[in-house]
């Protein structure tokens, strides 16, 4: 089957995916769903690595490449080489996430292709970075979250470090590639010309602690293990009603009257120990277990109504079965079904964002290990004799 466009909005484009396991595919992924031609090169089954997400049958890989086609290509034959070359030929961009050197032993580094192709945007993703003393060492996610201060400041006080419990550097590293190629192509649009951009696991991780870097570079303050009180804005945590755990967020002077007034405690607005905000983190422990005495006389329930009606921000904390069940989750629709040849119907969370008039939509399952070579060689121009020879001889 050709290409089948998830969406309208990005389908004139081709996009050939070079990479394997999660940020790469990822951000393929993000660029398959709204309707580019994604084109997953893999290596042929006999001489795969391990480099699926728990098998191609598995949910992790069948979310993560839905809306790709998949051809596979010995690139260690110079013919594999030659017809990776020709279909790079065909393509508007190139996302590899290869150790920093195999690039260009293969002769498919940004240099080497732009000579015949200078409108190429081509992406990498990898540990470290491109360049410098850590290039070369292999990337991990917990590593980065590790090395890019996330686990330093996620969990309890005096617990330890702590790994979140999603591929966080993966995926945001993922994602950020995704957006740096639309703005290379966006700018292509203006100046005639692809561009090389690269990011890594690291980066990414660094850039998501957001607001605890600026603590540093402006404020000299390194951020500790807040546990699952907010570090600055108090009183925003975890607290424990009559019958569990909610989330409650108090952010500024007025919504802290609110939060007392709706709590039955308007004396804790004149209170010297909590009156402002510098009150507050001193006596954050006195005046979190107050709340949470205050929340032990009902359900959690009574309380998320009661807070939200008076302006105060909060919600059930809830399991993955929990949050599809949310009434609002529901509504807005992001679960969408799709049917593969081989597994049956399937369900698959779609895209957090809506495009009103070029929506994306899951229309094709994640594919077989090289299940379009024929048809993809095909398009490039190879005739079935050429096909029968090549596949006898191992190049797919």
């Amino acid at each position: 089957m050709p290409h089948l466009p998830a969406s309208a909005a990005l389908e004139r484009f081709r996009v050939i995916d070079l990479t394997q396991v999660r940020a790469g595919p990822t951000a393929c992924r993000q660029l398959a769903d709204w309707g580019a031609d994604v084109i997953q090169v893999q290596m042929p089954e006999h001489m795969r690595g391990d480099d699926t997400l728990g098998g191609q049958d598995g949910s992790d890989y069948q979310y993560t490449h839905r809306n790709k086609r998949s051809i596979t290509l010995n690139l260690k034959e110079p013919e594999g080489i030659a017809a990776l070359k020709m279909l790079i030929a065909t393509a508007d961009v190139v996302v590899e996430n290869f150790r920093p050197d195999v690039k260009f032993r293969l002769g498919i580094d940004y240099e080497s292709l732009a000579k015949t192709q200078p409108r190429l945007v081509y992406a990498s993703i990898s540990g470290y970075g491109q360049t410098g003393p850590l290039a070369e060492r292999p990337g991990f996610d917990q590593i980065a979250q590790g090395m890019g201060g996330l686990m330093s400041v996620t969990g309890l006080p005096e617990q330890g470090p702590v790994r979140v419990g999603i591929p966080i550097a993966d995926l945001c590293a993922g994602i950020f590639a995704a957006q740096g190629i639309l703005i290379a192509l966006l700018e292509r649009e203006t100046s005639g010309k692809g561009q090389w951009l690269h990011t890594s696991l690291l980066q990414a991780m660094a850039y998501m602690m957001d607001f605890q870097t600026s603590r540093w570079l402006i404020d000299g303050e390194v951020a500790g293990q807040a546990g699952n009180f907010h570090p600055t804005s108090i009183p925003t945590g975890v607290y424990k009603a009559r019958d569990g755990y909610m989330n409650i967020a108090v952010f500024g002077s007025k919504i802290w009257e609110r939060f007392c007034a709706s709590l039955g405690a308007p004396e804790w607005v004149t209170d010297p120990r909590f009156h402002d905000k510098a009150g507050r983190s001193v006596n954050r422990d006195a005046l979190n277990a107050a709340i949470n005495e205050r929340l032990a006389s009902q359900d959690r329930d009574y309380w998320i109504a009661r807070f939200n009606a008076d302006g105060v921000a909060c919600g059930h904390i809830n399991n993955v079965q929990e949050m599809f069940d949310e009434p609002q989750m529901q509504h807005l629709g992001m679960v969408e079904e799709v049917v593969s040849e081989r597994l049956g119907p399937q369900r698959l969370m779609g895209q957090p964002m809506q495009l009103e008039r070029t929506p994306s939509h899951i229309v094709r399952a994640a594919p077989l290990r090289g299940e379009h070579s024929e048809e993809i060689l095909g398009e490039l121009g190879f005739a079935a004799a050429d096909l029968l020879r090549m596949k006898s001889h191992g190049v797919f």
